[in-house]
């Protein structure tokens, strides 16, 4: 399973508000409350984002930051209430993308989220072509092809399965679905997704009930299955 966030944080009232906090923007979420088990879950969730805490009780967080680097591509955000230059610096120098300082506003963290998000899309290869089965997505072009032949897709419908293809069989959730294709102000409006998902699987699928490529993780959103 891959998940937008990892949040390691030993201290459990922030954890589960972080962990609420998030999930209810749209973001898959995880948490760890140890070193050893931030390196455990890395290798199984596969996070594009990480927030660390620095105090951890099996071990600091500067020791742990390299670690997480050496095991996964996340953006990692220190958040800490060590508010000393020099360890801010540390962490930076370390592999850190961003440093918060606690306490810190709900609005600050999103906005820290959304710019280490942005970092990863630019640093990331731009896939220009998708293919399983006999389903072909050519992004550069605009083609979608099934069995050698074009199917012909409105504008939302072809949207959607082009985010669903440059996400490489990740999930892509709900809300990052809405805000991407229908605005930040539809990001509830989950009732879209489902319509135009059912027109794009009476295309795609040859069985829309049981569908090869378009597939559903329920409560969370949507990916294209990878071979």
């Amino acid at each position: 399973m891959s998940v937008d966030i990892l949040v390691v944080e030993d201290e459990p009232a922030l954890s589960r508000l972080l962990l609420t906090t998030l999930s209810a923007q749209g973001y898959v979420v995880t948490t760890a409350m140890r070193a050893d088990e931030a390196l455990a879950r890395v290798a199984v969730d596969d996070p594009a984002l990480i927030l660390l805490d620095l105090g951890l009780p099996d071990g600091d967080g500067l020791t742990l930051l390299p670690l997480l680097k050496a095991r996964c591509q996340a953006q990692i955000i220190i958040v800490s209430a060590r508010a000393q230059e020099s360890e801010k610096i540390a962490a930076l120098d370390a592999g850190a993308e961003d440093y918060l300082t606690k306490p810190f506003s709900v609005a600050e963290l999103l906005a820290r989220l959304r710019v280490a998000q942005r970092r990863r899309l630019e640093a990331s290869p731009v896939t220009q072509s998708y293919v399983v089965g006999e389903l072909s997505v050519d992004l550069a072009q605009r083609v979608v092809m099934l069995a050698g032949q074009v199917i012909k897709l409105s504008p939302k419908e072809y949207q959607l399965l082009a985010i669903l293809a440059q996400s490489g069989g990740r999930v892509v959730t709900h809300a990052q679905l809405l805000q991407a294709i229908w605005g930040r102000h539809h990001s509830d409006d989950t009732h879209y997704l489902r319509i135009y998902l059912r027109q794009l699987r009476q295309k795609i699928e040859s069985n829309p009930g049981e569908p090869r490529y378009l597939q559903t993780e329920p409560g969370v959103g949507y990916r294209l299955a990878a071979e």
